[in-house]
């Protein structure tokens, strides 16, 4: 299912418009650059909106959250949507502050999104409204134990934001309102490494951006593609290796991934 999605990516190498976090800039344009995609990363509001409209796909970040962006994202949105290029969200902490719980709600309120990615505090803190979470980290996660009541919960999500919403945790799901991807990739170390969320979004950006006609399965397919390459990364590991090397194997296995590896490496069932 997903191996042409990444050949897509890999021929078409979309230009991904992303505003994303200082904290992770770097490594989300390595990614980008690593997935076949090209990056750019403007965030003034007076170029910004011009960059997006040369664009195939928009990443909204809320990492580093600051007022002089928000105004930007709005006007980037509001562009990507007038000429139908697909915009990823990822709300980094809605919950933790009132201003980033707001601008979350302002960004779903002014903006169609193609995918939403975040964790479970995230989404649950944007379905009620109002903030609740201790961080940008997750204070809940996605198991196995409350795995039905977080496909309820995202797809619902889905289906009131009109957009395909990506939840991660300990098991990712992916759902359009409909259908749920349940996406068990990736390995807990990954964890350590602050910004793979990010590039997730990131990637999920280029999947959208060179797959315009099936979000749903290219945000699977970026999900699974990352925990793969976490898997893969993680395999590399020698003794003396740590979060540092990981990092890096991470950028090195979505680099060489072929469709063929994730088809036959992606590990996932459809509620």
């Amino acid at each position: 299912m997903f191996a042409p999605l990444l050949q897509n990516l890999r021929n078409r190498r979309p230009l991904v418009h992303a505003i994303t976090n200082y904290v992770t800039a770097n490594d989300c344009a390595n990614l980008l650059l690593a997935c076949g995609a090209s990056p750019i990363m403007a965030d003034d509001p007076d170029e910004a909106p011009e960059i997006t409209a040369h664009a195939a796909g928009l990443v909204l970040n809320l990492g580093t959250l600051h007022r002089g962006t928000i105004p930007a994202m709005v006007a980037c949105g509001k562009t990507a949507n007038a000429r139908g290029i697909p915009v990823v969200l990822d709300p980094v902490g809605a919950g933790a502050s009132r201003l980033r719980t707001e601008t979350a709600l302002q960004l779903l309120r002014e903006v169609r999104f193609t995918v939403i990615r975040g964790n479970l505090s995230e989404m649950e803190a944007l379905a009620r409204g109002h903030g609740g979470a201790h961080g940008v980290d997750a204070a809940q996660t996605v198991t196995r134990d409350n795995l039905e009541g977080c496909c309820a919960l995202v797809r619902d999500f889905a289906r009131r934001t009109g957009a395909v919403a990506a939840m991660s945790g300990a098991v990712d799901l992916v759902s359009d309102g409909q259908q749920v991807f349940c996406i068990r990739n990736g390995h807990p170390m990954m964890g350590l490494v602050t910004g793979t969320g990010c590039q997730l979004s990131c990637l999920a950006g280029a999947f959208a951006a060179a797959n315009p006609d099936c979000p749903l399965e290219a945000a699977a397919a970026a999900v699974c593609a990352m925990g793969l390459c976490g898997e893969i990364a993680h395999q590399r590991l020698g003794p003396a290796d740590g979060n540092g090397s990981l990092r890096t194997y991470i950028l090195d296995a979505v680099c060489r991934l072929t469709p063929e590896q994730l088809e036959k490496g992606a590990r996932y069932e459809i509620r």
